[in-house]
């Protein structure tokens, strides 16, 4: 039984405790604030982490708080170059981890863009989905190899996934009309799916997989939104929360963001998690009815096996590669 945390939990309570010496783990997007908070709570706690990022400048002064955590000779960081948004560099990317042939603990797959302008990626997808879908499947699924039994893969995902379920016919939005919200909300219900079909795959051998909701967390990942846009939700979602006579939204800090990251990683019970998708350091429940956006919840069509496997098969062909 594993202590019970919640929606205000950090980071270095999760941890607290914890010794990860001799533990090896990947996240991808350590150049601002989930990813760079992840990478320094599990530094602190003795692992050796490798960090990805698509800029290596930007990263290398962001992580410097990830560097200042190792203490006494305990843990380690490194980065490696990673552009989600480009198939050539994720392949460059893999190519080396898998000649370097050191096995991994954990991936947790954290980088992503929201509600980006329509774009395509290097590869001609679109760009919420190419990224934060397609660019992790690959990546993911060609260094599957390196991650040990007993190891977890751990997607971020959203609450946005309830914005639309994935369009296997249109990924690329081609014949559907451009609302950034509901690409973000594909790309957000395909990083769950592919921790379903993922975890069915690998747990006879001891690997399983999650997805999770870090919370609402005012990060640069909001960059797309504009602060007009942003004060608007946030009006409209109190207004719905004084309806039902619940106090004003708060913004999780950054290291309650990252908690449920390092939960489901380390913490949480591997059988409890695995297939599932988890926020505020639980596992959550189906709820498919209308709800307050702010509120917990995951759709059923985001853990549905049979669509996972199809959005799996649908990735293969988009990425040119079987696994």
């Amino acid at each position: 039984m594993t202590a019970k945390f919640g929606a205000t939990s950090t980071t270095d309570d999760v941890l607290a405790g914890v010794d990860l010496s001799g533990k090896r783990i990947l996240i991808t997007g350590v150049s601002a604030g989930l990813g760079v908070e992840t990478a320094r709570a599990l530094v602190a706690h003795g692992a050796s982490v490798v960090g990805a990022a698509r800029d290596l400048k930007k990263a290398e002064a962001a992580t410097a708080p990830v560097r200042a955590a190792i203490t006494q000779g305990k843990g380690n960081f490194e980065l490696i170059e990673l552009d989600l948004a480009s198939f050539a560099s994720i392949r460059a990317a893999t190519d080396k981890l898998i000649a370097d042939n050191r096995a991994f603990d954990v991936v947790i797959a954290n980088a992503g863009v929201m509600a980006a302008p329509f774009g395509h990626t290097a590869d001609g997808f679109e760009t919420q989905f190419g990224t934060n879908h397609l660019g992790h499947f690959l990546f993911v699924n060609r260094i599957a190899g390196l991650i040990a039994p007993g190891g977890r893969l751990v997607n971020v995902a959203s609450s946005g996934h309830r914005f639309a379920d994935v369009d296997l016919d249109d990924p690329n939005f081609e014949r559907t009309p451009y609302d950034p919200w509901v690409a973000y909300g594909r790309s957000k219900t395909s990083n769950i799916l592919f921790a379903v079909e993922f975890d069915r795959r690998h747990r006879a051998r001891g690997v399983r997989a999650t997805a999770l909701h870090p919370g609402g967390i005012n990060t640069e990942l909001g960059r797309h939104i504009g602060l007009d846009t942003l004060k608007a939700m946030i009006e409209r979602i109190n207004a719905d929360l004084a309806a039902e006579g619940k106090p004003p939204y708060k913004w999780k800090t950054i290291p309650q963001g990252a908690a449920t990251s390092v939960w489901a990683g380390i913490v949480a019970d591997a059988e409890e998690i695995g297939g599932r998708y988890c926020e505020n350091c639980h596992v959550s429940e189906v709820t498919d009815g209308l709800i307050n956006p702010v509120a917990e919840g995951v759709r059923s069509y985001a853990l549905d096996p049979d669509r996972a496997k199809a959005l799996w098969s649908k990735s293969e062909e988009l990425v040119g590669e079987r696994f």
